[in-house]
């Protein structure tokens, strides 16, 4: 779980950068944002669904559905935060970004190691 996290974190960081030096600050920032706004709730979602586990009865299902209903929340409150304090936002590189973050774990799906 924490490889899909970290490689979600680097796919924000590398859209953040394309979009930089394609089309500049706001670009780049807008690409970084809408990133972090997908990366940031599913580690939230990740730590504690590993910290659920590791109590001693294991993983409750409840545990599960409490998690994505708190990471969808998190990522509406920081989308909403995203449109209501940064004024300069280019919608494509952030919603882009935020759709290549999203679906990025399709890249381990290919890289199965036993």
């Amino acid at each position: 779980m924490a490889r899909i996290v970290l490689l979600q974190f680097a796919t924000a960081l590398i859209a953040a950068l394309v979009a930089l030096l394609v089309s500049g600050l706001t670009s780049g920032l807008s690409a970084l944002l809408g990133g972090l706004c997908c990366a940031i709730p599913n580690a939230f979602f990740a730590l504690r669904l590993f910290s659920s586990a590791q109590k001693p009865g294991g993983a409750n299902p409840m545990n599960f559905f409490i998690g994505e209903f708190l990471k969808i929340a998190l990522t509406i409150a920081m989308l909403g935060a995203v449109v209501t304090l940064y004024h300069d936002v280019n919608w494509m590189a952030f919603l882009v970004t935020f759709i290549v973050v999203l679906k990025s774990y399709f890249i381990l799906l290919f890289r199965y190691r036993p």
